[in-house]
């Protein structure tokens, strides 16, 4: 699987959701709406703590105080990264095994099968995700979101039932030659998958850290260990038992988001409110699809190109690179409420910047460390007959995607900011045509690098619109000189390093030095903390671009 939270441009949506509850009952990130008695009634919401202390007019149950602007990016929300961070078990351990379960095709098949899914929900959710948190941020209600929780699962099933319909329109030029009931089963995952993400987004909303932590855990783990079982039990080594188990926890898995979210079925009829929701977040849907495009297209041309095989072998290796990866930009995601918090816009630029550069600095170890250790962690995690040793590069380039992301990442946040979201739609477009297109050419040139290395050029054209759509008045903090020649030696490092031999002492050898990096790392990260504490004003003589 891909991405564990949302791309770019639709999860930095989150920023009006995830603030503590304020003492006078208004959730930080509202406009100062009170809370509803239909919303301080309702079991689902007012059993929740944080609920409960808001409706008496206490402070929240740790009794900390509001969070002031420009506090510490290291906070609450970072447990809610660790809860989403845990279902990157997928990537770490679960497609490893997979790999080991299941024949070449067959897995090449899944990896597959999962990526058209991941377009898929994101097609058949509409953007309602964000419109959920979004429209409960300005209300400081429940209801209405509640409301368009129901709207967009009876949506997601009615998109379901069109591409089931349309299957064999597609499925084979997709590469499923033979495959029609993995494809209708990977189809069934959309709706509870639907149910799932709009329930997570408004537990989110609420801070309620429990239930959320509940039903992400089950979507990201019970599910992927479920589908493994089956394989097991039923001695089936296909795609499609573990197609089938998944599919049975994902049902599960919703139903429990429903007892505890409690969607307001009656709203499916409300059509004014289906109306503003679309108006909302049809435009970050347009940009989400794309970005999943940019991620997961790479696998479907591949699939097209070199055969389902060499889809597993991509997806092993893309699993190594990219982990790290997805661990910091949800760290990013999870800054995003502080950051809209903060109305000066000179000083939300230096907080975008600072967390920007925190980061940076936190990806030079990563790469590093990343490189040096994928030898060892492509032995272990492919089989013999991936050629694990042939992989290394594809390794690096996905995990230097990482920095033209995080970069990327921060102009997009300042763009959500100032409400130029359709700027992100037409970049995050123009780079997944461009991925494609790439994709087509060096694949047959290049072989697997030249897929990773599409994708990685998608990613650099996509942060250069970013940048460009920045309006003439924002004045956007530099990146310092000395952080741009650390980051690049760091590169350097960790490209001269694919070059070294890849037997059993060597390896060990790398994967010693790639331990060193962690020192490093956790002293980067000791510099971000210190540095967190200054606050967001801008400092006298800040830099900033011309």
């Amino acid at each position: 699987m891909e991405l564990p939270g949302e791309p770019v441009a639709g999860r930095e949506a989150l920023h009006g959701g995830t603030g503590r509850h304020r003492a006078d009952g208004t959730g930080a990130g509202t406009t100062g709406a009170p809370r509803t008695v239909d919303d301080l009634t309702d079991p689902a919401v007012a059993s929740d703590p944080a609920d409960q202390a808001m409706s008496s007019g206490s402070l929240p149950p740790d009794g900390a105080p509001p969070a002031p602007e420009g506090q510490s990016l290291f906070g609450r929300g970072l447990l809610y990264v660790a809860v989403w961070s845990l279902q990157l078990l997928s990537a770490v351990v679960v497609y490893p095994v997979l790999a080991h379960l299941l024949p070449a095709e067959e897995f090449g098949r899944l990896a597959s099968g999962m990526a058209l899914s991941q377009v898929l929900v994101v097609l058949a959710v509409l953007g309602f995700d964000q419109a959920v948190i979004l429209l409960r941020a300005e209300t400081g209600s429940d209801r209405a979101a509640r409301s368009l929780v129901a709207a967009g699962v009876g949506i997601g099933a009615v998109v379901t039932l069109v591409a089931v319909a349309t299957a064999g329109l597609w499925s084979d030029t997709l590469g499923f030659d033979g495959a029609s009931s993995l494809v209708l089963v990977t189809l069934l995952w959309t709706p509870p998958s639907v149910g799932i993400m709009l329930s997570s987004v408004m537990l989110l909303s609420e801070d309620r850290l429990r239930a959320f932590s509940v039903v992400n855990l089950l979507y990201g783990v019970g599910g992927q260990v479920i589908g493994m079982l089956l394989i097991v039990l039923l001695d089936e080594r296909t795609a499609m038992a573990y197609a089938l188990g998944y599919l049975g926890a994902l049902v599960v898995t919703m139903l429990i988001g429903f007892v505890l979210v409690r969607p307001r079925w009656a709203g499916i009829a409300d059509v004014p409110l289906a109306r503003r929701a679309l108006k909302l977040g049809v435009p970050l849907m347009v940009s989400s699809l794309a970005v999943y495009v940019l991620n997961a297209g790479d696998r479907l041309v591949i699939q097209r190109v070199l055969g389902a095989e060499e889809v597993g072998r991509y997806q092993i290796a893309y699993n190594v690179g990219n982990v790290a990866i997805i661990l910091l930009g949800m760290a990013s995601m999870a800054w995003a409420p502080q950051i809209a918090a903060v109305r000066d816009e000179a000083a939300r630029w230096v907080l975008i910047g600072r967390s920007r550069d925190a980061l940076l600095r936190l990806m030079m170890p990563v790469i590093v460390g990343l490189t040096l250790g994928a030898p060892f962690a492509l032995v272990i995690a492919a089989p013999a007959s991936f050629a694990p040793e042939e992989l290394l590069f594809v390794v690096f380039l996905v995990a230097a995607a990482g920095f033209p992301v995080l970069i990327g990442n921060a102009t997009a946040r300042a763009l959500i900011t100032l409400e130029h979201t359709n700027n992100l739609a037409v970049a995050a477009i123009v780079a997944a045509v461009l991925n494609v297109v790439l994709n087509v050419v060096l694949l047959p040139v290049w072989g697997l690098a030249g897929g990773a290395a599409a994708t990685m050029a998608a990613f650099i054209v996509q942060t250069v619109m970013h940048r460009l759509a920045l309006p003439k008045h924002v004045r956007w903090p530099r990146i310092h000189w000395k952080l741009q020649v650390g980051a690049a030696t760091a590169l350097a490092v960790a490209a001269l390093s694919t070059l070294l031999p890849q037997d059993t002492t060597w390896n060990l050898g790398r994967f010693a030095v790639a331990v060193l990096c962690l020192p490093w790392f956790l002293h980067q990260l000791k510099i971000a903390r210190a540095g967190d504490t200054g606050g967001v004003a801008a400092p006298d003589g800040a830099r900033a671009t011309a």
